[in-house]
């Protein structure tokens, strides 16, 4: 912060607490000074109290429960600049998601750095699961609830049966898995292991037919051999991903996995480039087995809809309205979505 703030170029430097709070923006707009608004992120305890209000669209809204992380993987910067894990309470959280509901929103999207540390730093006992299980309860207008980026080592007992069990919650779970190989895990400092992952998957997939799955795979993490790169090309396969986002790595400065031994970036881009396409074929074979099916859609604007299980669909008519649920014929796929009438 020090060194941005001498920069003749910068006005003011803001930390991520302060940039939320309404008197930081009324004490620039009241001065002409250069001034710095940075505090210890470890410090901070309360949770965010704001909420985005209009979307542009009735269709999915975004609602906040969690910021911060109390994991320190070796690769990432998130919790210097977020601080630790703290919770939206639960009747806030309710209080909010009723709120769009009555606005009109169709879907509510949890949202937080780390959604799947909810609840200790509220309530010993209070887990994600508790608060998926009460908004469901107390949000009976509310047609479908989807979950964001998860933690897939922390998915509980509870978590699993709602995620399984209940219609209104979406079929689909963007999984933080990062690598297929477990050294490599072990090095990120990650808490599941391969095998964990794949069996999590698959037993989902058991209980829940219809379920989607996402991930996140970082291709030339430091240390990384062509076998253990392998391992996690094969475990889109063998975990049956069809979202996969793939990043090549990027050394973080300050992280551990920056003082690591570094591949070269021409390896690091070519394995990236390989996640890629076979993740593209993954998605590509799930859209094409979608042909021919009923799905229940949230109409989005564009003439697009989202299935419940994440998938974009075209639509051949235009005459339905953004936010509204629709049943969709599911036709040919046609690049990364779907066509549908």
């Amino acid at each position: 912060a020090d060194a941005f703030a001498k920069m003749p170029e910068v006005d003011n430097v803001i930390g991520n607490a302060e940039k939320l709070e309404a008197d930081t923006w009324r004490d620039i707009s009241a001065t002409d000074d250069t001034a710095m608004r940075v505090n210890d992120i470890m410090s901070v305890r309360a949770h965010a109290g704001h909420m985005v209000q209009s979307f542009g669209e009735r269709s999915r809204a975004f609602l906040e429960v969690q910021n911060g992380c109390d994991h320190r993987c070796t690769f990432c910067i998130i919790p210097y600049g977020r601080g630790n894990s703290r919770s939206v309470p639960v009747d806030v959280v309710i209080e909010r998601a009723n709120r769009l509901v009555e606005s009109g929103f169709r879907e509510v999207v949890l949202t937080g750095v780390d959604i799947s540390s909810y609840g200790p730093d509220l309530a010993e006992d209070l887990t994600l699961g508790k608060l998926v299980a009460a908004i469901l309860d107390n949000t009976p207008d509310l047609f479908r609830l989807r979950l964001s980026s998860i933690d897939g080592a922390e998915i509980d007992d509870q978590l699993f049966d709602l995620v399984t069990g209940d219609q209104r919650i979406a079929p689909y779970l963007h999984l933080s898995v990062q690598a297929g190989d477990n050294m490599i895990l072990k090095r990120m400092k990650r808490r599941h292991s391969r095998e964990m992952a794949i069996e999590l998957c698959q037993t989902m997939r058991e209980k829940r037919p219809d379920i989607a799955f996402g991930a996140d795979i970082i291709a030339g993490f430091p240390t990384e051999t062509d076998d253990m790169f392998e391992r996690s090309l094969n475990l889109i396969d063998e975990a049956g991903l069809q979202f996969v986002h793939a990043f090549p790595f990027s050394p973080r400065d300050g992280t551990p996995a920056a003082r690591m031994p570094q591949l070269e970036r021409s390896i690091v881009k070519e394995r990236a480039a390989r996640l890629r396409a076979k993740g593209e074929a993954a998605l590509h074979k799930f859209l094409d087995d979608l042909e021919g099916r009923t799905e229940t859609a949230i109409v989005e604007s564009g003439g697009c809809a989202r299935l419940g299980n994440f998938a974009v669909a075209k639509l051949s008519q235009n005459d339905l309205e953004a936010g509204s649920v629709a049943k969709l014929n599911i036709g040919r796929r046609q690049g990364d979505m779907v066509l549908a009438s």
